[in-house]
């Protein structure tokens, strides 16, 4: 059977996602397609600002790096329930270093930071590029975040010949054998035609430029990278303030298998779950309208899962709770027999505990890729928990609490996959095996709400190079499009206090 359109859209996304910043901006534009509308943490949702009405399809981002978006059932009334997916954008990476320009016997090297835990010696001899976001200084003394992409391979991390390491096992040393190679000095000396102190160009005309409490970019970077980066987002190096870039491998991600039954691809954690959730919202009002439904069906993306998620914009931050104390006191709309107004009354009496009773009847579903059972290293793998691609998406469960899923919640997925007639299947870590962790344990435990801990199976995750199932995406997107549809309905039914 060949993979479904949801497949071949996923690998232009991933494609297009190099890091948090791009794959909030494709999910960004993913909503407004399906006419989502933009809203601000710092505007203000009340009545009467008309921001959000119920029968509404909206979004917002944190930092440009996470992404919450949310359809408002038309029957909405304050304390009602959210059904909710939580994915997250990061993945482990390299990261340039605020001061990265390096060289080393006739070679420019690039200074780079580990990002999460990632399988370090995959990076080696790949074709590498960066992407990121760069703060660019405007003509009236303004900042501009604008995103940028390397197409091109300008960067490589080469192994050392196996004639000169004849050692069993390959462990590089993260901070001095990890180094990219950028070109060569000769190359960078003997270049004409460019600005050699590009970010001092503007000295002449900008008295306060004269003045600089950080080393000029050109003393950090190698002007060149500069001038490589100021050229793709169409500005000249002086313009450039500052800015973050990781590298990622220039090879785009595939279909692969004798029938195209993997995906072959960086980012597969999280870029899968993170598409899937998207998909499954948008899909949802396209399928289930808003009419009839008295709860809110939201997706939160978030940043920095990988180290933790403690940030201003990670899932252990602010960002769902205080959404969702905005949400849960949204007043009703009236009733078309209503001539003043688009709201409904609310007293304080019905409000004030709004919010609690929005936690108490909600339920998030933590949307992480979970392990595919791999043939070579089977006695890994619990023998009676061995999720297999394509098979459908895996809950995991942990009697450690490092995954929040219990019995009611898997009764909820389970009944949510069975109207989707979408299969799944269950995960448990072996006992003399580390196990991982998601967003699920810490917003349960932040909010009080019920969770269920679940992704798709892949293999080589945290490689620069992962494999999963091409069916498991259209799985995925059907499962969450049928929770976020159903949920209302189905709180009620599976409900233990």
């Amino acid at each position: 059977m060949a993979p479904s359109k949801s497949a071949t859209h996923f690998l232009d996304f991933v494609d297009a996602s190099p890091t948090p910043y791009h794959a909030v901006a494709e999910s960004a534009a993913l909503l407004q397609k399906a006419g989502f509308q933009l809203l601000r943490e710092r505007d203000n949702w009340s009545a009467a600002s008309s921001a959000v009405k119920p029968g509404g399809k909206y979004y917002l981002t944190r930092n440009g790096s996470s992404i919450v978006a949310f359809a408002v059932g038309a029957k909405w009334r304050p304390g009602n329930p959210i059904a909710m997916v939580g994915a997250h954008t990061d993945s482990p990476c390299l990261r340039i270093k605020p001061v990265s320009k390096k060289s080393a016997n006739g070679f420019m090297q690039v200074g780079v930071e580990t990002y999460g835990g990632g399988i370090w010696h995959t990076w080696f001899d790949r074709d590498l590029s960066v992407a990121g976001r760069v703060l660019v200084k405007d003509g009236n003394g303004n900042f501009e975040q604008k995103l940028v992409k390397v197409d091109r391979p300008i960067l490589r991390v080469p192994h050392l010949a196996i004639h000169l390491n004849r050692e069993p096992s390959f462990n590089p040393n993260k901070e001095d054998e990890l180094l990219p190679i950028a070109g060569l000095v000769a190359a960078e000396l003997n270049r004409t035609g460019a600005d050699a102190d590009p970010a001092a160009a503007d000295a002449k005309d900008e008295p306060e430029a004269n003045f600089q409490p950080l080393k000029a970019l050109s003393e950090r970077h190698h002007p060149y990278l500069l001038e490589v980066v100021a050229g793709e987002i169409a500005v000249e190096p002086s313009k450039i303030v500052d800015f973050e870039l990781v590298l990622y491998d220039t090879q785009k991600s595939c279909l692969g298998g004798l029938h195209d039954e993997f995906i072959f691809s960086a980012r597969l954690d999280n870029l899968n779950m993170t598409y899937c959730s998207v998909m499954g919202l948008i899909s949802s009002v396209e399928s289930a309208s808003l009419d009839a439904d008295s709860s809110i069906r939201l997706i939160a993306c978030f940043d920095h899962e990988e180290i933790g998620s403690l940030s201003a914009h990670g899932a252990n931050s602010n960002l769902l709770p205080a959404i969702l104390r905005r949400l849960s006191v949204l007043p009703p709309a009236v009733s078309k027999s209503s001539s003043d107004g688009s709201y409904e009354h609310v007293g304080d009496a019905e409000s004030a505990t709004a919010f609690e009773q929005t936690l108490s009847t909600s339920f998030l579903v933590s949307a992480d890729m979970a392990h595919s059972v791999h043939p070579n290293y089977s006695r890994k793998y619990e023998a009676n928990h061995q999720p297999e691609m394509n098979k459908g998406t895996v809950i995991k469960v942990n009697a450690n609490q490092r995954y929040s899923t219990n019995s009611p919640g898997i009764v909820l997925v389970q009944e949510a996959a069975r109207r989707a007639a979408v299969p799944l299947q269950l995960f448990v870590v072996k006992n003399d095996s580390l196990c991982g962790s998601t967003i699920g344990p810490m917003l349960s435990a932040k909010m009080g709400v019920r969770t269920l801990d679940l992704g798709n199976p892949q293999l080589s995750m945290h490689s620069i190079r992962e494999t999963a199932g091409s069916h498991d995406v259209e799985h995925a997107i059907r499962l969450f499009d049928s929770f976020l549809s159903n949920y209302c309905e189905l709180e009620s039914k599976i409900l233990v206090d």
